[in-house]
C-alpha cells in the first residue's frame, strides 16, 4: 500500500470533519465565553459612594477608602490608576463622588470603572477648605464600617464639602456642625431636647456632659462644672442635630453663641471619640484662630 494513503482522506470527508472540527471548538467558545461572562455579570457591584483615602501601591496603581451605599466602608484597588492615561486617575482621589463598578478581589474589591458624578475641583485651589475637608473624611472613616448602608455619613459629607465651597459660610461654623452631626451619625450623643433630669423640653439650661445631657432651669442647680445654655445655643444644637441634611447649612450665629456652642461640641468629641485626628491637628496649626473668622 502506498504510504502517502495511510492519511488520505477524500475531499467530502474532509469537509466534514473541517465543519465538525469548528463546529466543537466554536460550541466550546461560545461555552466558555458564557460561562465567564455570566461569571463577571455575576461578580460585578455597581457601589454609590465617595473617596475617603487614597494611596499609591507598587509603580502605578492606588489603594482606595470607598464609603459606600451598598457594601459600607471598603477598600479597593485600581490598577493603572497612577498611569497619566488612565481613565481612573481622577475618579480615585480623596473627595470623588460617584457610582463604582467593582468586582471582588482576594484581600479587597477591585476598581473596573467609574462614573464620576461631582469632583468638588473648588477645593484643590483652597487649601484652609481641602484641609477642612480631609478632617471631615477622617471622622467619616472613624464612624463607619463595613456591611453598613452609609448613606447618612455620604449625605452628610456631600452637604458639607458643597458648604465649605460656599464664600458666604464660616468654616468655623461648617466644622462644629458636621462633627456634631457626624456624632449623632454614630449613635451616641446627648440629650439636648429634654431634661434628663425632669423630661421637660428643654429652651434653655445647663449641659452636662457627665450625665450626656441638659438640666431645665427648674434642675439646673444639680449638675456640677456644667455650661449654661442660653435659648439661641439650645436651639442652633438641636438644629444641628435634627434638621433636614439639606437645610443643615442654611444658618449662622453670633460669635457668643457659637463659642458656647464649640464648648459643648468639643466635650462631645471628648466623651463619644476615642481617636485623635491627625488632620486635625494640621488643621490647627494652619488655620489658628482664623478658624473662627468668616470668609471673605
Amino acid at each position: 500500500m502506498n504510504q502517502r494513503n495511510l492519511f488520505y482522506v477524500s475531499s467530502d470527508d474532509y469537509d466534514m470533519q473541517k465543519e465538525a472540527f469548528w463546529g466543537f471548538l466554536l460550541l466550546s467558545l461560545r461555552i466558555q465565553w458564557s460561562f465567564l461572562g455570566g461569571k463577571a455579570m455575576k461578580d460585578v457591584i455597581m457601589a454609590h459612594g465617595i473617596v475617603i483615602s487614597s494611596m499609591a501601591v507598587g509603580d502605578y496603581d492606588k489603594r482606595v477608602v470607598l464609603l459606600t451605599k451598598e457594601l459600607g466602608k471598603i477598600a479597593a484597588f485600581a490598577r493603572g490608576a497612577r498611569r497619566s492615561n488612565s481613565s481612573l486617575l481622577a475618579s480615585t482621589r480623596p473627595f470623588t463622588l460617584g457610582i463604582f463598578m467593582l468586582y471582588p478581589g482576594k484581600d479587597a474589591y477591585i476598581i473596573q470603572s467609574a462614573e464620576v458624578s461631582e469632583y468638588f475641583e473648588g477645593l484643590s485651589s483652597d487649601m484652609e477648605a481641602v484641609t477642612y475637608g480631609y478632617y471631615f473624611l477622617e471622622i467619616a472613616d472613624y464612624y463607619t464600617r463595613e456591611g453598613i448602608d452609609e448613606s447618612p455619613m455620604i449625605n452628610l459629607l456631600y452637604v458639607t464639602i458643597k458648604a465649605l465651597l460656599n464664600p458666604n459660610l464660616n468654616n468655623q461654623l461648617v466644622k462644629l456642625i458636621f462633627e456634631l452631626r457626624a456624632i449623632v451619625i454614630g449613635g451616641s450623643y446627648p440629650e439636648l431636647f429634654h431634661c434628663v433630669n425632669c423630661g421637660q423640653e428643654i429652651q434653655e439650661g445647663i449641659f452636662s456632659i457627665r450625665d450626656h445631657g441638659t438640666y431645665c432651669p427648674e434642675c439646673r442647680k444639680i449638675p456640677k462644672n456644667g455650661i449654661p445654655l442660653d435659648a439661641a445655643t439650645t436651639y442652633a444644637l438641636q438644629y444641628m442635630i435634627a434638621a433636614p441634611i439639606n437645610k443643615l447649612y442654611t444658618f449662622t450665629l453670633s460669635e457668643k453663641t457659637m463659642q458656647t456652642a464649640a464648648k459643648v461640641i468639643e466635650q462631645c468629641k471628648k466623651q463619644y471619640q476615642d481617636k485623635t485626628f491627625h488632620s486635625l491637628e494640621i488643621l490647627e496649626q494652619m488655620v489658628g484662630v482664623s478658624a473662627n473668622k468668616t470668609k471673605s
